[in-house]
């Protein structure tokens, strides 16, 4: 008999993301996905377990274990009660002008808020408050952490609503964040990276010096890496509005030197800094990033 149960993993696509109406539905079917895509892959039995339950620890009360769970997975875990405090997440979303380029299919902004949408749908199923900056030249939005499951509309409205239209101050905006949280978190920023880049990683140290958890998720467009333009072409920054007339074929070997050091230095610093730093463009699907944070999550407690 031929299985009819849904193939959601195709959700893990960008573009096919693109094409569904609502924030709420790519959130959620992003999930899915990637649960089912667990269940498939090298990641078998991986625990992705939400809400009601924690692994068991030494010294939790034994009336807490949830048998019936025991039975299913001979695995001890123990219900979680509404009042367990968890982490704190803030999601950072760059969406100044350089995060709306795209070279076909989705922009760096619309992958961006899609990936973040599908986090906030993780941590609030873990019941993990989160909260969102949307940012550009200053913060634009910030709505402060909660855990509560309808909290997650305000975050998706939020999300589908960001538009990329002014420059870019991307440390700037991280200082603020890092002076205005005050107990430790975990600190998510979804950027294209592309700013001064001392600066840059001067605003993430403010974050590790404050006991933050932090993990980069650098997006880029696939012609930001390879820079693979056929044609003599115009050049425009999308912020300074500053032209060049140029043969990309011309300098592509010199341009391509320098996105790979300068994605170096970012990679170099967080691993020192023990920053989680995932670079990827929009043409990827989505389950690598997941399981980064979740990988992550699990290493500080989740």
């Amino acid at each position: 008999m031929a299985d009819l149960t849904p193939d959601y993993r195709k959700y893990l696509n960008p573009e096919v993301l693109s094409k569904l109406r609502s924030m709420d539905l790519r959130a959620r079917l992003v999930v899915e996905g990637f649960i089912t895509g667990l269940h498939k892959s090298p990641y078998h039995g991986f625990s992705v377990e939400f809400a009601e339950h924690r692994q068991y620890m030494p010294g939790d009360d034994i009336k807490h274990v949830d048998w019936k769970v025991y039975g299913k997975t001979d695995r001890f875990y123990v219900k979680q009660f509404e009042e367990e405090t968890n982490m704190k997440a803030y999601l950072l979303l760059d969406s100044s002008a350089s995060m709306g380029f795209s070279s076909g299919g989705v922009t760096k902004l619309q992958y961006a808020s899609y990936l973040a949408a599908a986090l906030a749908f993780l941590m609030i199923r873990q019941r993990d408050a989160v909260g969102l900056v949307t940012f550009d030249e200053v913060i634009r939005r910030y709505l402060p952490p909660r855990s509560v499951t309808t909290y997650l509309n305000q975050i998706l409205i939020e999300l589908e609503n960001a538009k990329s239209t002014a420059k870019t101050n991307v440390a700037g905006a991280l200082h603020s964040m890092a002076e205005r949280i005050k107990r430790r978190g975990l600190v998510v920023l979804f950027s294209d990276l592309l700013d001064n880049q001392q600066q840059v990683i001067n605003a993430l140290k403010h974050f590790r010096h404050k006991n933050h958890e932090v993990i980069v998720f650098q997006i880029l467009d696939p012609l930001e890496l390879t820079f693979d333009f056929q044609h003599d072409a115009v050049f425009k920054d999308m912020e300074s509005n500053e032209e060049i007339n140029t043969q990309p074929w011309h300098i592509r070997s010199d341009y391509q030197e320098k996105i790979q050091a300068f994605n170096q230095t970012y990679r170099r610093f967080c691993r020192e800094q023990q920053i989680e730093f995932i670079s990827i463009n929009t043409q990827q699907d989505y389950d690598r990033a997941l399981l980064e944070y979740l990988l992550k999550r699990k290493r500080i407690g989740g």
